[in-house]
């Protein structure tokens, strides 16, 4: 393992564990560098700092992930090395979070016409201080019985296109990546095998705009062709090629910290292109 895991989350978000835990199985796990990408918050940056603390020679990394759509899929922008504090970046996530928690009411609302009745309110029990998404309907989706995982639940309902999928407000990459840089960050696409038909063009869009600083190559459900090809397109395009585990904790989706391996150069890229 490289110790470099640039794509977490915490229950800021849809994560389970609480920033100081993140960090104390970041120690476990032997990683070095963990930057903390939750959905639409930076609220777990100061208490992961402060946790880190006791860990040296461990670097929080103050991270967003923020939902886009485009046309037939959904996109999601990674900014690294933004200001966590700014007021103005803060009320713009502040706006993305309440429009989350009304789309879970639009969700729950589909499922009930499905015949899978979720009382929203059991869905933000369990947001805490976060903010609302899939994920958390999910597990509530596993808890009534109506599916066995929390994966199941996005592949049979809640998945772009699923029949209890409902799009949130439209954020367009350029606007994500735009706020990301506005914010003293660089942005990165976040899985793009995901939507693997969109990602080309619009890396490419991206890239020749000066949105888009770099894209997530090694990612755990990525093949290796899929590796190899984004890392042909970020030497192609002069773009810094990034990765991460994409934890969430292990109730949420089968993923391990600090896997898959991130090289060192990767991080050291990264961190040069911020002007760090």
């Amino acid at each position: 393992m490289s110790g470099v895991d640039l794509h977490t989350h915490t229950t800021a978000s849809d994560g389970t564990y609480s920033p100081a835990e993140l960090v104390q199985e970041a120690v476990r796990r032997g990683v070095r560098v963990l930057a903390i990408t939750d959905h639409d918050s930076t609220e777990a940056i100061a208490p992961a700092l402060a946790a880190a603390r006791e860990h040296p020679p461990l670097e929080i990394v103050a991270g967003i992930e923020i939902n886009t759509d485009v046309a037939g899929a959904e996109v999601h922008a990674l900014g690294y090395f933004v200001d966590h504090t700014a007021e103005w970046f803060l009320a713009h996530l502040r706006e993305f979070r309440e429009e989350r928690a009304a789309r879970v009411t639009r969700i729950t609302g589909r499922l009930a016409e499905l015949g899978l009745p979720v009382d929203p309110a059991e869905v933000f029990a369990l947001v805490r201080e976060g903010s609302a998404g899939r994920p958390h309907i999910a597990q509530v989706m596993v808890q009534r019985g109506y599916v066995g995982s929390v994966k199941e639940a996005f592949d049979r309902y809640l998945r772009a296109g699923g029949p209890a999928y409902v799009p949130h407000r439209k954020v367009d990459p350029r606007e994500a990546c735009t706020l990301i840089h506005r914010a003293g960050g660089v942005a990165a696409m976040a899985h793009p095998g995901f939507h693997e038909a969109a990602a080309d063009r619009l890396v490419r869009e991206l890239a020749g705009e000066r949105l888009l600083d770099g894209i997530e190559c090694y990612y755990a459900e990525h093949t290796p062709q899929q590796t190899a090809r984004f890392l042909a397109l970020c030497r192609e395009l002069d773009l810094v090629p990034t990765g991460g585990s994409d934890f969430h904790g292990p109730t949420v989706r089968a993923a391990t910290l600090g896997q898959p391996s991130v090289p060192w150069a990767a991080w050291e890229a990264l961190r040069r292109r911020a002007g760090r």
